[in-house]
């Protein structure tokens, strides 16, 4: 029951999470048209976003088992809590960006917590492997959920209203939730290696773990894989709206195909992996992100104006475009899987530093650069350019492979 108790908490820290974290292609969307931010200007969100899950990870990760993985949950939580009850009180762009600040920061906290939990609660890879993509499932379904509540807050007739921040006192309600399953849940104070190293001799640890070569391969791996969801799914609320001329909140829930891909995607990859080498795997996945790309953009183009009235009449491409998601499901989690499970539990904490630091990098990297493409180019130019980040994926996913393999001999 205890161990259920802690799932289910962690569960519902990474629910409420998604939908905050893939929030931002929604609310560039509407911050460009309730505050009449440029694109450029609406895209520093994803930086407000990641680079403050970067910085808190990459100073704290280390100390978040001193103080406790349930502290930290605590402390995430309820920071984001408050934000969120602020938001609509002061209904600016300025609160927007702060807003996600707080939220990059409190994930950073729960992501480190979260994936170290789950060591404590595996006994095996296979175990590992398993609860963690139930965990990254969880966390798409909560993105799928998110696209549909933020729609029901928005007014089609009138895109410069600010009702759909209210949606935040709807957040604040379920934090709350999960707040309280925290703190009821039986999470235990880990174990450290050397309860006499000081913080600083932790640091310094996760900093050289960074250079070993297998890391630094993996991590620059998780770094184009972020990359590339965050350019596409940020921006797919923008290019369904500009693009495709579909209503304001029609494209929002048309995004939620994505989410709903990913977590599809995952949950499929959870059962194919058991029979499946998962470096052959992922890389079918990638040659059918790339033929996906290749035949659905050229159908973006020359559209003939259509009336649309909801999501069962928008266009194929709107359809298709989305279900990229189904491709690119698996590559993070498995990553994440075959790395962490190589390691001690001990070292876990420092590696999802890592982990977190690097993929908040790649999410600010592709997001910012798809926005000055989006502007400058067109977004369909915009979204060819993934491509790039695809074709170096193959090779870093093959450079990753060699040195596992380096590793278990």
């Amino acid at each position: 029951m205890s161990r259920l108790l802690t799932i289910s908490a962690i569960a519902a820290c990474y629910f409420i999470f998604a939908i905050l974290l893939n929030s931002v292609g929604t609310v560039i969307l509407q911050s460009i048209n309730s505050f009449g931010v440029s694109k450029t200007e609406a895209s520093s969100l994803e930086g407000f976003k990641d680079l403050s899950i970067a910085i808190v990870s990459f100073f704290i990760a280390s100390f978040i088992p001193r103080i406790g993985y349930k502290l930290a949950l605590v402390i995430g939580l309820a920071a984001v809590l408050m934000v969120c009850l602020l938001t609509p009180i002061f209904a600016n762009f300025m609160i927007i960006k702060l807003l996600f600040a707080f939220i990059g920061a409190s994930f950073a906290l729960v992501k480190v917590s979260v994936y170290s939990i789950i060591g404590q609660l595996s006994d095996s890879t296979k175990s590992h492997s398993s609860l963690l993509n139930t965990i990254e499932g969880i966390f798409m379904l909560g993105s799928l959920a998110g696209y549909w509540l933020y729609s029901f807050y928005v007014d089609p007739a009138n895109i410069e209203s600010l009702t759909w921040l209210n949606v935040y006192y709807s957040l604040a309600a379920m934090v709350f939730i999960a707040l309280v399953l925290v703190y009821l849940s039986p999470i235990s104070k880990p174990e450290t290696s050397d309860t006499n190293k000081s913080v600083l001799v932790d640091f310094i640890e996760m900093i050289k773990m960074s250079f070993q070569p297998l890391v630094l391969i993996f991590v620059i791996t998780v770094f184009l894989y972020v990359l590339i969801e965050q350019s596409i799914g940020t921006w797919l609320p923008t290019f369904n709206s500009e693009v495709l001329s579909l209503p304001t909140d029609i494209s929002v829930q048309m995004t939620s195909i994505f989410a709903l891909a990913l977590a599809l995607g995952r949950l499929f990859a959870g059962q194919v992996l058991r029979f499946i080498n998962w470096f052959t795997y992922l890389n079918i996945c990638l040659v059918a992100m790339v033929l996906l790309i290749l035949l659905t953009l050229p159908l973006t183009e020359n559209l003939t104006p259509t009336i649309v009235t909801s999501v069962f009449n928008a266009p194929i491409p709107a359809y298709l475009l989305p279900l990229i998601g189904l491709m690119m499901a698996p590559i993070y989690p498995v990553l994440n899987s075959v790395m962490l499970s190589s390691l001690d539990r001990s070292k876990h904490a420092a590696m999802t530093g890592l982990i977190v630091v690097f993929s908040a990098l790649g999410g600010t990297t592709g997001s910012v650069i798809t926005g000055f493409v989006f502007e400058g180019f067109g977004g369909q130019t915009a979204f060819y350019m993934s491509l790039v980040p695809m074709g170096l994926l193959f090779i870093s996913l093959y450079l990753f492979r060699i040195n596992t393999l380096k590793k278990s001999q």
